[in-house]
C-alpha cells in the first residue's frame, strides 16, 4: 500500500537555469546535489552508461522536487510541451499569495498560459506557467 508521495522527478536540459527557477524564484531548498553513475542508475534507468546529476530540494513542509540533469543523454527541451501530451502532465504547487507570486515570475521572464483566474467553484485562483524546459506548472492561492 502506498504511504505517502516521496518526490516529483523533472528532467532538465540546464541544471543551473533550473536551480534559478525551482530554488530561487519558487523557494525550494537543496537537500542533496550528488552525481550518480554505475551498475545501480543503469538497471533501473534501463540506459547503458548513465551520468546523471541529481538535486533533490525541498519546502519546509518535506515536499520534494528531484531535478535531473542527464549529461550522459541531453535532450532539447520541448517549449512546446501541452497539457495533454501522454504522461506526467504538470505539478501543482500551492502558494500563500499568487498575485505577488505570478508578478514575480514574470519579472523573471517565465512564461505563463494565462493570468491568474477564479476556479469555477471560487475555492482557488490559479494559473500555469512554463519552467525553462516547458514543463508545466500550476500555482494554486487556496482561497
Amino acid at each position: 500500500m502506498v504511504l505517502n508521495i516521496r518526490h516529483t522527478g523533472i528532467v532538465v536540459s540546464d541544471m543551473e537555469r533550473s536551480l534559478k527557477f525551482y530554488r530561487d524564484l519558487l523557494g525550494f531548498e537543496v537537500k542533496k546535489d550528488m552525481v550518480e553513475s554505475g551498475d545501480y542508475i543503469n538497471n533501473f534507468s534501463d540506459l547503458k552508461d548513465v551520468v546523471v546529476r541529481t538535486v533533490k530540494m525541498s519546502l519546509e513542509n518535506g515536499d520534494m522536487v528531484e531535478l535531473l540533469y542527464y549529461s550522459s543523454h541531453p535532450k532539447e527541451p520541448d517549449m512546446t510541451r501541452r497539457i495533454t501530451q501522454i504522461g506526467c502532465s504538470h505539478i501543482a504547487l500551492t502558494v500563500n499569495n499568487l498575485d505577488e507570486t505570478y508578478e514575480r515570475l514574470k519579472e523573471n521572464d517565465v512564461k505563463f498560459n494565462s493570468p491568474p483566474q477564479y476556479s469555477p467553484d471560487g475555492f482557488a485562483k490559479v494559473t500555469f506557467c512554463k519552467d525553462p524546459d516547458g514543463s508545466l506548472v500550476e500555482i494554486v492561492e487556496e482561497l
